[in-house]
């Protein structure tokens, strides 16, 4: 009878704090990008950056040889 009190404060005050501390703090945590992500964007980026060359090149030799082609499309 004596612990109701203290059990209904802590559950109700103490234990919704607790976990939204908990959960913020690991949310922070996981925010930023880890170095194996960092890398694997950056590889991409380049990817990217290699395709859009690619491309235009391309487009330019198309551009030169055909010269109605991106009314085809």
């Amino acid at each position: 009878m004596d612990f109701e009190a203290p059990i209904i404060v802590f559950l109700a005050v103490v234990a919704p704090i607790w976990i939204i501390a908990h959960y913020a703090t690991r949310w922070r945590a996981t925010k930023s990008l880890s170095t194996d992500e960092e890398q694997l964007l950056e590889e991409l980026w380049k990817s990217a950056e290699r395709m859009e060359q690619r491309i235009n090149s391309l487009e330019r030799i198309l551009d030169a040889e055909v010269t109605d082609w991106r009314k085809k499309l």
